[in-house]
């Protein structure tokens, strides 16, 4: 008999589901989709810092914590009749197949930037539903990476904002931007805020934009 590829992943499987099984664990099966978003927040924020770190056994710990979740998430899904674990990996593979014409297909594509464009072009495809370049940004992303993320689509139709002189090194970035959060909270402003009213405004933009 054949020995299962990844016998510790099925077995953190089979913990899921034993603990989340009648007689289980109460608080596990309590809990919902809505009630865990927290936790997965917290713990994507967590594996981003084993990694920013670069500590290997704290990378160890954090993915296996996100990875939980998604087993979480999966398992009362399945609960409840509506997709399961199985269906979530299908998904994937057929997404990361489709959006990787190069190796899976016939398609040529050498560099990273012939790559981006080629999975671009699928997204579009894919995505074709949506009206704005802005659709499918999370507004509850962080300040500063849900304005990276609009500031390269509000370019794709024209609309740049000025940029600013910045130093030439991310450590001499981080401590200017440490010193405007300083400023801010000294005049009793608040940094966060002020940048999302300011993507606001490049939203009207866009949106002025695309009419």
């Amino acid at each position: 008999m054949t020995a299962a590829p990844h016998p510790r992943l099925d077995e953190l499987i089979a913990t899921m589901e034993r603990l989340r099984a009648p007689g289980g664990c109460a608080w596990d099966r309590d809990q919902t989709h809505a009630s865990l978003v927290q936790y997965l927040v917290e713990e994507s924020a967590e594996l981003v810092e084993a990694i920013e770190a670069g500590d290997d056994t704290e990378m160890v710990e954090e993915l296996g914590d996100v990875l939980y979740q998604v087993l979480f998430h999966a398992d009362i899904a399945a609960e409840e009749g509506r997709f399961t674990l199985e269906d979530v990996a299908a998904h994937m593979t057929q997404k990361m197949v489709g959006r990787h014409p190069h190796v899976f297909g016939d398609v040529v594509a050498d560099t990273p930037d012939a790559v981006v464009a080629n999975w671009e072009a699928i997204k579009a495809v894919e995505k074709s539903h949506r009206t704005s370049v802005l659709d499918g940004i999370p507004a509850g992303m962080p300040g500063l990476a849900l304005a990276d993320k609009v500031l390269g689509r509000a370019a794709k139709v024209g609309v740049v904002v000025e940029a600013a002189r910045v130093p030439t090194t991310e450590e001499e970035l981080g401590a200017q931007l440490l010193a405007l959060v300083a400023g801010s909270r000294a005049q009793g402003l608040d940094a966060e805020r002020a940048l999302r009213g300011a993507l606001r405004q490049v939203r009207e933009r866009v949106t002025a934009a695309e009419a």
